[in-house]
């Protein structure tokens, strides 16, 4: 696998803005002969070799920049991984109004839930006072 599009896309953007930034590594950016699924594979090469399971951000593009700025590196053969990408999802106003609407009809149905069980439950019954004669030691007596 030579990782997910997604994660491409996002080493793609880091490198294309670290090139509007940074007009050393601009020049080598725009001439290396290396494409996007080289700079990846690179990454999963050293990731590997780490034994690590977690990279910070900053760890994986520090190695996409090396990958483009030392042009001698053996990338190495592609290797058959998975790649989990954290990532922020924007919603669309649309999208959240929708989101909102099936929360709270969840909510609303939970709600309603309870108060059925609540309800259903039988009443507890009181106690029923047990009127038992009262005794007292001069039952029966005449005074």
């Amino acid at each position: 696998m030579k990782g997910t599009e997604h994660f491409k896309e996002i080493i793609k953007n880091y490198l294309d803005n670290r090139a509007k930034e940074d007009e050393l590594f601009r020049a080598k950016y725009e001439t290396t002969t290396r494409a996007i699924d080289d700079v990846v594979n690179y990454i999963f090469q050293e990731v590997q070799k780490s034994g690590c399971c977690g990279f910070s951000d900053m760890e994986i593009y520090s190695l996409a920049v090396h990958a483009i700025d030392e042009p001698t590196l053996e990338i190495g053969k592609p290797l058959n991984c998975s790649v989990v990408v954290n990532h922020h999802i924007e919603l669309t106003e649309a999208e959240k109004a929708e989101q909102r609407a099936i929360a709270l009809k969840r909510y609303q149905e939970e709600e309603m839930r309870k108060l059925q069980q609540r309800n259903s439950r039988p009443k507890a019954v009181k106690a029923q006072e047990n009127k038992l004669p009262e005794l007292s030691l001069f039952a029966g007596m005449e005074l």
